[in-house]
């Protein structure tokens, strides 16, 4: 539901745009004159202005003016008549987001408001990303000093100014996307949306809706139009997060759009166009996806136009303690608890171990020692596994195995371990959500869960 100002001094015209907005579930309050709601919109809040563009007194067009003036994203809908429409397009470059021809009908009318008032939810929706990824970008910098750390930062560097597409390959948890924020802040795009899109979580039908955006009535729930992250991202960037897992149909549709730069709503046959950066992340070798039939060669190629490769954390151990002290201080300040430090077998702990989850699970670990440490020292000890790394299995189980009895055997343990929680279990093993799904299917692994393993 959304609220509308209506300005209009013929009554009945009045009456029937409320009428009308109301029928369609909307809040509308109703004015005879520009000045009587301009004075309403000084007093309370509104979603869209509709305002008849000839009224004595201050005129529709003056009224645009005003409210410009106070709040430069309010849309506002003009009515107009034939021997004014030259006057409406004049003051859709001053501001207007559109204008309704005399006579005109309530699903015209209809078409136009939710258009509108989408387009409002959009750039609110869009500022408060810009808000809340650029605190993200503050509050997590892309910390280290190692020289694989110090290469990722120069390609950064390298690549921020152009509007290639970039393929950022690593494991779970290395800091893909923090990688792809850096590209698009240090980039001429970085006063426009950074748009993130998990592909994995998704099935193909809503994942192809999600990017390309619905028409009204495409499919069962489609009850008003939507644009998708293309559409939200524009001039900006699009972060298509475990790009791997793309179903194949999609695929194409998504190297039409980074070849041609267009694409269609889903249940439309209007081409739009997408300025649009795509920045990739996969965890999975595409390459070996790329042989055995399970991603595209040509959208491979598309995508891995720049190859960023972000490395494990037990390969730039000399990060650690650098990376550990950052993720303190924040932990303290988002507690509040009072300053705390490391005590001496905390950072021998810290540096010994082999993080299988990456800086996410050192930084998970250290938010959980800062809650549960109660002195002045923070104590890692006994913290480590807790839900993260995959379950120790003893050696001695696997001797004369197979591998792939070997690996069968941690994904139903790991399985276990998380209740069955399949995105839980794959960043776990550090592999995709298809994958794990694809290897649940092929040894029927549910029904390892309700009883012990045996190979």
């Amino acid at each position: 539901m959304a609220r509308v100002l209506v300005a209009d001094d013929d009554p009945f015209m009045r009456g029937s745009l409320l009428d009308a907005l109301h029928d369609d579930g909307h809040d509308g309050e109703g004015f005879a004159s520009a000045r009587e709601a301009l004075e309403a919109h000084d007093e309370r809040s509104f979603d869209l202005v509709i305002t008849d563009l000839k009224m004595p007194g201050m005129n529709g067009i003056e009224l645009l003016d005003q409210i410009r003036l106070r709040d430069a994203q309010l849309p506002v809908l003009l009515i107009t008549a034939h021997g004014t429409v030259e006057t409406a397009v004049q003051a859709m470059k001053r501001g207007a987001s559109d204008y309704i021809l005399k006579p005109f009908g309530a699903e015209e009318l209809r078409l136009l408001v939710g258009k509108a008032i989408e387009h409002r939810r959009l750039l609110g929706e869009n500022e408060a990303l810009k808000r809340e990824l650029k605190r993200r970008s503050d509050d997590r910098p892309f910390l280290g000093e190692s020289a694989a750390i110090r290469a990722v930062r120069e390609r950064i560097t390298a690549v921020c100014r152009s509007d290639a597409t970039i393929l950022i390959r690593g494991e779970t948890g290395t800091g893909k996307e923090l990688v792809a924020r850096s590209i698009h802040y240090g980039s001429p795009r970085a006063e426009r949306p950074f748009l993130c899109v998990n592909c994995a979580a998704l099935s193909a039908g809503l994942l192809e809706s999600e990017l390309f955006g619905h028409e009204r009535g495409a499919f069962t729930g489609a009850d008003r139009a939507r644009s998708g992250r293309f559409e939200m991202a524009e001039g900006g960037s699009l972060l298509l997060d475990e790009v791997s897992e793309i179903d194949n149909g999609l695929q194409a549709k998504l190297l039409r759009v980074l070849q041609e730069k267009e694409f269609e709503r889903v249940g439309s046959s209007k081409t739009k166009r997408a300025d649009v950066r795509v920045i990739a992340t996969t965890n999975r070798d595409l390459e070996q996806e790329v042989r055995i039939g399970r991603f595209r060669e040509d959208l491979y190629f598309r995508l891995n136009i720049v190859p960023i490769d972000v490395p494990p954390l037990r390969e730039r151990k000399e990060d650690i303690a650098l990376l550990a002290d950052h993720f303190l201080e924040q932990a303290i300040r988002r507690s509040g608890r009072k300053p705390g430090r490391f005590s001496e077998k905390s950072r021998r702990e810290l540096l010994s171990y082999h993080w299988p989850g990456n800086v996410r699970e050192l930084e998970n670990l250290i938010e959980r020692a800062a809650l549960l440490s109660l002195g002045e020292e923070i104590d890692v000890d006994g913290l480590r596994a807790e839900g993260v790394a995959a379950p120790p299995i003893d050696a001695g189980r696997l001797r004369g195995m197979a591998l792939e009895d070997v690996e069968r055997l941690l994904i139903a343990d790991t399985l276990r371990l998380f209740g069955g929680h399949q995105k839980k279990t794959a960043a776990s093993l550090g592999i995709g959500v298809r994958t794990l799904r694809d290897k649940i299917k092929k040894w029927d692994l549910y029904a390892a869960r309700r009883e012990a393993v045996t190979v």
